[in-house]
C-alpha cells in the first residue's frame, strides 16, 4: 500500500491540512498510520462519507432500487443488456443482442446453430457484474484500486487469466498500442494513472467535457493488457452519473465516430464531443420511456 503525507492527501481531496489530521486522529480515514507525530494516509484513502454525500439522482435511485428488488424490464435491465452488448461487441465478441439478453435474463446459453466463444460469454457475465459494481460504487472517489477492481472484475475466468504474462487486475506487462498509436510503456503506467487521477480528482464539479477528457487520456495510456476500452466506458458512465450528468452508451453506429473522436482529442475536442452527445441524446429518450426525470 502506497502511503502519503496528510498534507498531500488533503491537497488531493480539497480539504485544509488541519481538517485531514482531524480525520486521522479521529478515526475516519481508514488505515492511517501515526509514525511519531506524523500521519500517514493511504494514497487511495477516501473522504469521510458524510463529505462525499450529495442529492441522489433519479436514475442513480432507479438502478439500486431496481437492482436490489431484481425488477425484470425497467431501466436497469435495460442498461445491463445495452451497455454490456455494445461494449462488448465494439471489443469483438460476437455474442448478438437477443444472446446477450437470454444470458442475463435466464442466466443460461442459449442454443445456437454456430459455435459460441467461451470467453464472450465469459466476459459477458463478468460486464453485468462491472455495472453492479460501478451502481453501488458510484459515491466513491475514482481511485487506481477501484480501476484495477473493474479490470479483474471484467476478466476474471477468461483464457487471458491463464496467460503468464497477462495480468488481470493489474497494469500491463507488455508495451501494446490502439488503433496503431503508441501507448503509454508499463513502467510508467502507474506514474501516469496517478497524475491523471490526481488532476481529476482535484475538480471540485467536474463538468462533462472534463468526464469526456478523462476517458480519452485514460485510453491513450492504455493501462492494461486488454480490456482499457470496456473499463474506460464503465469509468465514464459511472462519473456521469455520479455528478449528475445524463450517462449514454457508445452503439455500433457511433463507434467509428467514437473512435475518430478519441484519435483527434488533442487537436480537435468536438469530434468526440460531439458522438457523445449524440449518444446522451438518445439515451435521454431512453430515460423518457421509463420515466426517470433528468436535467436537460
Amino acid at each position: 500500500m502506497e502511503y502519503i503525507s496528510v498534507k498531500e492527501w488533503a491537497e488531493l481531496n480539497g480539504v485544509s491540512e488541519r481538517t485531514a489530521r482531524n480525520y486521522c486522529a479521529s478515526n475516519k480515514i481508514d488505515g492511517a498510520l501515526l509514525v511519531g507525530k506524523t500521519w500517514n494516509v493511504p494514497a487511495d484513502a477516501e473522504l469521510p462519507k458524510r463529505k462525499l454525500q450529495r442529492k441522489e439522482n433519479p436514475l442513480l435511485r432507479a438502478l439500486r432500487e431496481q437492482k436490489e428488488g431484481k425488477i425484470k424490464g425497467g431501466i436497469y435491465h435495460r442498461i445491463q443488456i445495452d451497455l454490456t452488448y455494445n461494449s462488448n461487441h465494439m471489443e469483438g465478441s460476437k455474442l448478438t443482442h437477443d444472446q446477450t439478453r437470454y444470458i442475463f435474463e435466464t442466466n443460461t446459453i442459449g442454443v445456437s446453430g454456430e459455435p459460441m466463444n467461451v470467453d464472450d460469454i465469459v466476459e459477458t457475465t463478468n460486464h453485468f457484474r462491472a455495472i453492479d459494481y460501478i451502481i453501488d460504487n458510484t459515491d466513491s472517489k475514482l481511485t487506481e484500486k477501484f480501476i484495477k477492481e473493474l479490470h479483474r472484475l471484467l476478466k476474471s475466468g477468461t483464457s487471458d487469466e491463464r496467460k503468464s504474462w497477462f495480468r488481470v487486475g493489474e497494469y500491463k506487462k507488455l508495451p501494446n498500442e490502439v488503433g496503431g498509436n503508441d501507448t503509454t510503456l508499463p513502467e510508467n503506467v502507474h506514474s501516469e494513472i496517478k497524475k491523471l487521477l490526481t488532476e481529476y480528482n482535484a475538480l471540485k464539479n467536474p463538468s462533462f467535457e472534463d468526464i469526456v477528457d478523462f476517458h480519452q487520456r485514460f485510453e491513450a495510456i492504455h493501462p492494461f493488457q486488454d480490456g482499457n476500452g470496456r473499463v474506460g466506458r464503465l469509468i465514464m458512465f459511472r462519473e456521469l452519473i455520479k455528478w449528475g450528468y445524463v450517462p449514454f452508451i457508445i452503439t455500433d453506429e457511433l463507434k467509428m465516430y467514437y473512435y475518430n473522436g478519441l484519435h483527434n482529442w488533442p487537436r480537435i475536442k468536438g469530434y468526440l464531443l460531439d458522438t457523445c452527445l449524440t449518444a446522451q441524446d438518445n439515451f435521454k429518450l431512453i430515460l423518457q420511456k421509463f420515466r426517470i426525470p433528468f436535467k436537460d
